[in-house]
């Protein structure tokens, strides 16, 4: 088990070798997997009419996986907020620059899904913002926990003298 400075190896994370910094790193990962997913997505909506018949299991199976690879960078850095925000907005940005070429190509996508570019990227820095908020206050309340029974062994100690 990593120890809260290491991460995991994430496929493909041989790409990203030179890269030091596992915040960066997993955040380009996450953004890398999330245009996959997203692209993948994409394309069997607008290419698979085979699967036309079964849209909304497709559909479904999508935002499940999208939510999944979102998880990544919260899963792993679930006891830093700082460092689980900052990778979690560097991969969520790869993916809103994906959004918007998606966009772009596909010309009628960004209606289809009633959602602008920029709206997605604040849904995204909304999910991870909160996420590292909850981050925060569960290692605040962590720590004050710890701190009282330290104060209240050193109490104890006190009244023994």
């Amino acid at each position: 088990m990593p120890s809260g400075k290491e991460t995991p190896h994430l496929p493909g994370e041989r790409w990203f070798h030179g890269l030091r910094n596992p915040v960066v790193r997993t955040g380009l990962l996450s953004g890398v997997y999330l245009i996959i997913v997203m692209v993948a997505a994409v394309l069997l909506a607008n290419h698979a009419p085979w699967l036309e018949k079964y849209a909304d299991q497709r559909n479904w199976a999508s935002r499940a996986a999208f939510v999944l690879t979102m998880l990544l960078p919260i899963v792993l850095f679930r006891r830093s907020a700082v460092r689980l925000f900052v990778a979690g907005i560097l991969g969520w940005f790869l993916a809103t620059l994906a959004y918007l070429g998606l966009g772009f190509y596909f010309e009628d996508l960004w209606d289809r899904l009633n959602i602008t570019p920029a709206q997605f990227f604040m849904r995204g820095a909304m999910v991870y913002g909160v996420a590292a908020v909850i981050v925060w206050v569960i290692d605040l309340i962590l720590a004050t926990r710890h701190r009282r029974r330290h104060d209240d062994a050193f109490a104890a100690r006190r009244r023994d003298l």
